[in-house]
């Protein structure tokens, strides 16, 4: 008699490969991001933001494209170029990190055009306990409820 071949196995050789994660976005590019909404918003070109904040329209360039990381002292003294907070901005920036990683949990774009489809997907999901509603206080909750 003779005997049947084993099957040898592999740990982890049957399953699926691991889609390689979203990477997070940087504070800084986000922090651009929302300083950039916020001087188009107000409708002020680089020059007359950077002239109150007294930095060169170039730096806030840079700031605005994510490429330097500013302290807190120019991201405060362009917050209050822009009428807003030190806090305020900050709030807004961590608000946007976070909706950014929930739109990347539901598998949604994080773009201004998908804000009501994500919304719509996390009230669905915080029905069904799977995570929290996303609230926000910067310029993109503001752009919203616009």
């Amino acid at each position: 008699m003779t005997e049947a071949p084993r099957l040898q196995l592999i740990p982890g050789g049957n399953a699926p490969e691991p889609r390689p994660a979203a990477p997070e976005p940087l504070w800084r590019e986000v922090l651009g991001d929302q300083l950039r909404e916020l001087r188009r918003r107000n409708r002020e070109s680089l020059a007359e933001t950077a002239s109150r904040a007294g930095i060169s329209p170039q730096y806030l360039s840079e700031v605005e494209r994510g490429l330097k990381e500013p302290s807190s002292e120019m991201i405060a003294a362009v917050a209050g170029a822009l009428g807003t907070t030190l806090g305020g901005l900050a709030e807004s920036v961590a608000g946007e990190l976070r909706m950014r990683r929930e739109a990347a949990v539901l598998g949604v774009r994080h773009d201004l055009a998908s804000r009501q489809e994500l919304a719509s997907r996390q009230d669905l999901a915080s029905r069904r306990g799977l995570a929290t509603r996303y609230r926000s206080s910067g310029p993109v909750a503001l752009a919203l409820a616009a």
